[in-house]
């Protein structure tokens, strides 16, 4: 049970995996909102902030997660620890409870399949499917049992060792909050459900997730460079930087659908937190790329009356 939920857990986070996967080497700008950007003051480094006024009486907290980092880079300061223990509640992405229910797993599963009855060959040309086959075969991973997951899914595995064992070597920040906050005894929740983010991969159309694919193999081979620079802007708790590259633009890049991806649902994860703290202190783990920029989630919040204030945390113990 606890490799089936791993798998389904890492095939969730294939949202923000993606934004980094299928942008590598894409160029570092925000999508065009000029006059947002032009009197936005980039926020200070810091992947954890505290919200408060607007009517709370405790505060609640904010934390920016990686969804995936080696174990040797983990880092879980007492800061964050002593933080998520003034919390209530644990609040996701996706709720953790839900990631963990035999239907959501079927339901995951099911989705990750491209419709009536299409396959990676109906995409691309010989030559690329080719390239395509040899880049899994490399990883252990036959194409044949792989050829009607969507492309976008595809793209984030092909960036992933995920032969035997591949994934020992990783941790989740969503995973290890997730098993703190269940020995404290406290509940979790989540921003939106598993359909919400299933729905996105099906909003953009098969052929594009196609090109993201081929992007994604092609730049491969410097992607664990790539993988370096984002862990140490994580390491600085960069969030400015972190956007940018989320919303990176170019070919393969999301740049285009950065709406999709992160904008739309920074603005629908708002209301959701509004109640949430008024309910109770909560604690938040989203996705770094989720908190900087103009229209990330700090931002809104304070347009929502908020005050929302860095937290300063060391790396260490």
């Amino acid at each position: 049970m606890k490799k089936i939920f791993r798998s389904t857990l890492y095939l969730s986070m294939a949202l923000g995996l993606v934004q980094f996967t299928a942008c590598s080497g894409a160029r570092s700008t925000v999508s065009a909102q000029s006059g947002q950007a032009a009197a936005y003051v980039p926020l200070e480094k810091s992947l954890l902030w505290e919200i408060s006024g607007n009517g709370l009486t405790k505060p609640s907290y904010l934390f920016g997660t990686i969804h995936l980092i080696d174990k040797s880079e983990f880092f879980f300061p007492a800061t964050l620890e002593e933080k998520l223990k003034a919390c209530e509640r644990a609040t996701f992405e996706i709720d953790m409870d839900e990631m963990s229910s035999m239907e959501s797993m079927f339901k995951i599963i099911g989705k990750a399949f491209m419709k009536d009855g299409q396959t990676l060959r109906d995409l691309l040309t010989e030559a690329e499917y080719k390239v395509v086959e040899d880049h899994f075969s490399e990883k252990g991973l036959p194409l044949q049992f792989l050829d009607r997951m969507k492309p976008m899914l595809l793209a984030t595995f092909a960036s992933l060792d995920l032969g035997q064992g591949g994934l020992s070597d990783t941790k989740s920040y969503e995973m290890e909050i997730f098993a703190r906050v269940n020995e404290q005894n406290k509940p979790s929740d989540g921003l939106e459900t598993v359909d919400d983010q299933l729905s996105i991969f099906d909003s953009i159309p098969y052929q594009t997730q196609a090109k993201m694919l081929m992007e994604s193999i092609k730049s491969s081979d410097t992607e664990n460079e790539e993988y370096k620079k984002l862990i140490e802007l994580y390491k600085k708790q960069d969030i400015e930087t972190l956007v940018k590259i989320s919303v990176g633009e170019g070919d393969g890049g999301v740049g285009e659908h950065a709406d999709l991806f992160l904008y739309q649902r920074n603005r629908n994860w708002i209301p959701h937190m509004s109640r949430m703290m008024k309910e109770k202190p909560t604690f938040f783990a989203v996705g770094a790329g989720h908190l900087g920029g103009p229209q990330g989630v700090i931002n809104l919040l304070k347009k929502a009356g908020f005050k929302v204030s860095a937290v300063k945390m060391g790396l260490g113990a």
